[in-house]
């Protein structure tokens, strides 16, 4: 099945040097460009695309709104918005997480690295950059209290056993495979336990999933941890 992306990014070389790049992969194709964050939007009604590479810096409309306008729309469920900007502060990536972002990369990102980003948003999987993933749990120990949810408790007493022991790796940053070889059992199992998850929390994707295992204290961070 082929990924159907849309660019949206102010910077017009940046646009054309992202279609080549995706473009000169069989399994990927640039549906549309965008350069501004009102435009992303329109667009991505339009086509509908797989995968939203969305930068957050843009005129008018920046990212995050055009991000939160995307991710609230119920007829846009399919697509995955990965954000990629040089700005990965805790403040941008607190706000693209709970806007419903996908994945967070940097700009300095390699072209494999992209390229991998994107099919693994695709797949439906979360992509934090570790820059990205350091925010977001320092924004975290910023305004939670220690043992205290950062929001309203999802209800985890719906998940089973190994359905939270999954979530709690996941939160960690592991991968299905590497969860997989951590509990010896296979990546489909693992993905299954995560899309059950998914669905007894209502979260549209696994990176909600990690947001509901800091806010309801299923998962906690030292703060000596991020020294």
């Amino acid at each position: 099945m082929t990924i159907r992306v849309l660019l949206a990014d102010d910077q017009t070389l940046l646009r054309q040097t992202f279609r080549m790049l995706i473009e000169a992969n069989p399994d990927m194709t640039v549906v549309g460009e965008a350069a501004d964050g009102a435009a992303a939007v329109a667009l991505t009604r339009e086509h509908r695309p797989t995968v939203v590479l969305m930068d957050i810096r843009m005129p008018g409309v920046n990212g995050l709104a055009a991000t939160a306008a995307i991710c609230a729309d119920p007829g846009l469920v399919a697509t995955r918005v990965l954000i990629l900007t040089t700005f990965e502060t805790d403040e941008y990536v607190a706000e693209a997480l709970h806007a419903g972002a996908s994945g967070f990369l940097g700009k300095d990102v390699s072209a494999d690295a992209l390229l991998a980003g994107i099919r693994t948003v695709a797949a439906g999987e979360s992509l934090l950059s570790p820059a990205a993933t350091r925010a977001l749990i320092t924004q975290f120990l910023a305004t939670t209290e220690p043992g205290v949810p950062a929001g309203p408790a999802a209800p985890l007493s719906a998940l089973t056993a190994r359905e939270r022991e999954v979530l709690v790796l996941a939160a960690a940053g592991l991968s299905n495979t590497e969860i997989a070889d951590r509990l010896v059992v296979s990546p489909l199992t693992v993905r299954t336990h995560i899309q059950r998850a998914m669905t007894k929390l209502h979260a549209r994707d696994r990176t909600q999933l990690v947001v509901m295992a800091y806010q309801t204290g299923l998962v906690r961070v030292r703060p000596r941890s991020l020294g």
